[in-house]
């Protein structure tokens, strides 16, 4: 699909019952870049983000993810959110960073299992960004059909040992993926 010449139609971020559609020029898409994000169900599922209406992206203590955070993740970038560590784990909606990195203020509050002695306001060692979520997959993608899908060969998520919560993701992929979760009309 040549997204830079079609248009991109996403959900208000309200996503309570509301099925209209804001329309985005597709070469504001084709400037966007994709990414994955993972979050066990029991922590932070999907449905969690479509209630809350946005988040900040805590909690991640992996370097080349921060860097990812930090530096590249930018506004109007597209997220696959997806659940892990459950059975099976599957791409359960898509979500938009709508802030871009900033430092992650959970790093420095001794009472957040997620403080680091490290970090502190005036040195940040950790980022997070913040993101809104768009629409729900349907059906979820679970891994195990991802894997099943040739031409998603190559992507981070489905390479032996890919541990990484925050990755990011070729247009191609991207584009075969929201097209096997029924939102390919959307883009």
């Amino acid at each position: 699909m040549a997204m830079s010449s079609r248009l991109v139609q996403r959900k208000k971020s309200s996503m309570h019952g509301d099925e209209s559609f804001e329309m985005r020029t597709g070469t504001a898409l084709n400037m966007a870049r994709f990414w994955l994000v993972k979050s066990e169900p029991h922590v932070y599922p999907f449905s969690q983000l479509k209630e809350d209406g946005q988040t900040h992206w805590d909690g991640v203590r992996n370097y080349q993810a921060r860097n990812f955070m930090r530096d590249e993740m930018k506004v109007d970038d597209l997220v696959l959110f997806y659940h892990s560590n459950t059975k099976p784990p599957h791409i359960a909606g898509l979500a938009r960073v709508c802030k871009e990195g900033y430092p992650d203020y959970t790093s420095w509050d001794i009472d957040s299992k997620y403080f680091d002695a490290k970090s502190d306001p005036d040195s940040p060692r950790w980022f997070m960004v913040d993101i809104e979520p768009i629409a729900d997959f349907e059906p979820n993608l679970d891994l195990p059909t991802l894997k099943e899908m040739p031409a998603l060969e190559g992507m981070p998520l489905l390479a032996r040992g890919q541990r990484l919560s925050v990755q990011p993701v070729a247009a191609e992929h991207f584009s075969i993926i929201c097209n096997a979760g029924g939102l390919g009309g959307h883009l």
